[in-house]
């Protein structure tokens, strides 16, 4: 994956807080990637919300001294993008959100655009509190996305998946998936408290791996408001294989195996590893999102 050396950045759409700490809200986290992965765990473990990092209780003490706004300092151009991992998220954001504001005016629809913060240890948001454990995931109280770069890491070491910076993408663009579904409407429907391979939970979750897809699809050809070239210029199979070994490290299936040593698909979430990948590639193949509509 690559990104156009000459394109000029827009940090605009990426907080830095690493380092600091911010205070937090008073209600749950939901809607990520692998925003419920800690949670499904601690279930299994019989571990409180308060130790996996998701708080319904106050605050956080207040910010420490803050090593925050690194973005904004390093990340300027495309080159940045192509040889740090905090530039290349920054790249990923525009580009994401450079293909779905043009998209919802084709459907005579209005994108709004979502933020991406990047933080360290500990964060809070409209939907509550959350450490790094909780994973990346997106916060329709806020509308923002949140991420810990040190995930990218654990993706590699504790999920299996082969990481690379397509891998990274993808997440990232799962999780703006999660943003449209909101814009849309269509997220609130994970919120049904139920789970299962047929479950509402999963089919949000795939749909937005699906709008991952389709993003993928027109990365190359999605011109950059600044230069009117595309900010991504090359995209390759060996990128997009990145992409799938990541979803599928992701999938019910692999981690209730990997963690508890069986399969048990009744309290599924997010969808078996095979399903992850189905539909992102059904995304990416055809590049519509009408062909992503999981509910069916």
């Amino acid at each position: 994956m690559q990104f156009d050396d000459d394109a000029d950045l827009d940090t605009s759409e990426v907080q830095d807080v690493r380092g600091s700490r911010i205070p937090g809200g008073r209600a749950t986290v939901g809607g990520g990637i692998v925003g419920i992965i800690a949670l499904f765990l601690g279930l299994l473990f019989g571990v409180g919300p308060d130790q996996l990092g998701l708080s319904s209780g106050g605050p956080d003490t207040s910010p420490t001294a803050s090593t925050a706004a690194q973005v904004e300092q390093t990340c300027r151009t495309g080159r940045d993008a192509n040889t740090r991992d905090d530039c290349r998220i920054v790249a990923v954001v525009n580009s994401v959100q450079d293909y779905w504001k043009p998209e919802f005016q084709r459907r005579r629809g209005t994108y709004t655009p979502a933020r991406t913060v990047l933080f360290s240890d500990r964060i809070g948001t409209a939907c509550g509190s959350a450490t790094s454990a909780v994973g990346p995931f997106y916060c329709p109280g806020d509308r923002q996305v949140y991420l810990d770069l040190g995930f990218f890491d654990e993706l590699r070491t504790k999920f299996g998946s082969s990481g690379g910076p397509f891998a990274q993408a993808y997440v990232v663009a799962h999780e703006y998936g999660h943003h449209v579904q909101d814009l849309m409407g269509t997220l609130g429907r994970s919120q049904d408290g139920r789970t299962g391979a047929n479950s509402n939970s999963v089919r949000v979750e795939l749909q937005a791996d699906c709008y991952a897809g389709v993003w993928a699809h027109h990365a190359t050809t999605t011109p950059d408001e600044s230069t009117g070239r595309p900010l991504v210029t090359s995209l390759t199979q060996a990128d997009i294989r990145e992409g799938l070994d990541a979803a599928a490290a992701v999938g019910d299936d692999r981690i209730q195996e990997k963690f508890q040593g069986r399969v048990t698909p009744e309290s599924w979430t997010h969808g078996s590893a095979a399903q992850r990948r189905q539909w992102f590639t059904t995304g990416f193949r055809s590049g519509d999102m009408a062909d992503c509509n999981t509910f069916r």
